[in-house]
């Protein structure tokens, strides 16, 4: 598609923009409905509480369920952010916590789902590989360069419980403890999680996924692909997969866009001639973008903000390029850039109808969500103390 001059022709170009920004959403809707739907199921029978028992140290066991815990919990960077905080001031470890927030939106269900229907398998195989390649290289890092100072500087820090975003999402506890695995998801109180857990994502991410959509759609519009190609070094191969991993976090940086939100402009900036490593350190990357840079300033400090974003921005750049030359050597790199989702057009076909389906699925757990008094958790989601307060009568009504 031929880029629209946005000067010369400025409600053509808006137009233009949205309505692909709108393509994209109905063809990646259901794989969202699907992602948050099996990681609402994880998060309803996997207890909060048992995090900071299960992450003392870090050591590699630690290490390993810090990873495995966050893969199973919300997608959301700032509700992530917000319960590795919780984590550190209930006595868990920091280097785990730091893991825990990074697994919990870089090797979640929905991001590979995403990937794999956006702009293919292999991208979904470079993100779990990549990603914990990524947090081995934090983990070395930390142990390399983090002072025990700076930690006590940091812990004191947040135990004054400044707040951030997502604190009441991050301190909510709707798990089902009782009966085996199968007897959690399956019962009543199963259910009603599933849909307590399933609401409440949504609403932590939409804005991201919106504004993700958004300039999505008007990058692909609006910027020649002619542009892209010479920003990214496209037409030096040797170069573009140096240069890839570089830029790519940088552009997350000032883009603003995190979670599950960053992948349709990934699918932009592949077809637009970014090195496959410099997608994968872009997607990598939503843990430093501005808005977060900034909640860590307030939970941790300014030395710990700066340390941290040196030491990821490190990880994702080392971890992608890594990743670059693996796929380049196992010839796993796609030989063509066109992401599905920038040529999407509504038609009645299998996207439409699982569109549909997973539209009744939703509607189905928001009435559940409704009935178990919903909307009273969701005005919870930046207010920690009430939060708190209705976990505690959440429990407290199952026994």
């Amino acid at each position: 598609m031929d880029s629209i001059n946005l000067f010369t022709n400025p409600i053509g170009a808006i137009a233009h923009a949205l309505w692909m920004a709108f393509n994209m959403f109905w063809e990646i809707l259901w794989t969202l409905i699907l992602g948050f739907t099996l990681s609402a199921i994880i998060q309803a029978v996997v207890s909060k509480s048992e995090m900071v028992r299960l992450m003392p140290d870090d050591t590699t066991g630690s290490i390993a369920r810090a990873c495995g815990l966050g893969a199973a919990s919300s997608s959301c960077s700032y509700a992530a952010v917000a319960i590795a905080r919780s984590i550190v001031r209930k006595g868990g470890n920091f280097t785990a916590a730091m893991v825990f927030q990074f697994a919990s939106t870089n090797l979640v269900i929905e991001l590979g789902i995403l990937l794999v229907l956006l702009m293919g398998w292999q991208f979904t195989l470079a993100e779990f590989i990549g990603g914990c390649l990524m947090i081995a290289i934090l983990v070395w890092l930390f142990r390399l360069f983090l002072k025990p100072k700076l930690v006590q500087k940091a812990v004191r820090r947040a135990e004054q419980g400044l707040q951030g975003r997502m604190e009441g999402h991050a301190d909510m506890d709707m798990s089902v403890t009782e009966g085996s695995l199968w007897q959690r998801i399956f019962s009543r109180q199963g259910f009603t999680a599933i849909s307590q857990y399933f609401v409440m994502d949504w609403a932590s991410v939409w804005q991201d996924i919106l504004l993700g959509l958004l300039i999505a759609g008007a990058l692909d519009v609006w910027v020649s692909k002619d542009f892209w190609k010479a920003f990214f070094l496209s037409d030096h191969p040797i170069l573009a997969a140096i240069w890839g991993p570089i830029v790519g976090p940088i552009v997350a940086i000032v883009s603003f866009v995190c979670s599950v939100g960053n992948v349709p402009l990934a699918a932009v900036l592949w077809n637009g001639g970014i090195s496959f490593g410099g997608v994968v350190a872009f997607i990598f990357a939503d843990l430093i973008v501005l808005p977060i840079l900034d909640i860590y300033r307030k939970y941790y400090g300014m030395k710990m903000s700066v340390f941290l974003l040196a030491t990821f921005y490190a990880a994702i750049a080392s971890a992608a390029f890594i990743i670059e030359l693996l796929f380049q050597t196992l010839h796993l790199i796609p030989s063509q850039r066109n992401a599905q989702v920038l040529e999407a057009s509504i038609h009645f076909n299998y996207t439409t109808v699982l569109n549909i389906l997973f539209l009744i699925w939703t509607a189905i757990l928001l009435q559940r969500f409704l009935q178990t008094g919903g909307l009273d958790m969701l005005r919870m989601m930046n207010h920690p103390e009430r939060a708190m307060a209705h976990s505690h009568h959440h429990h407290h009504d199952r026994m």
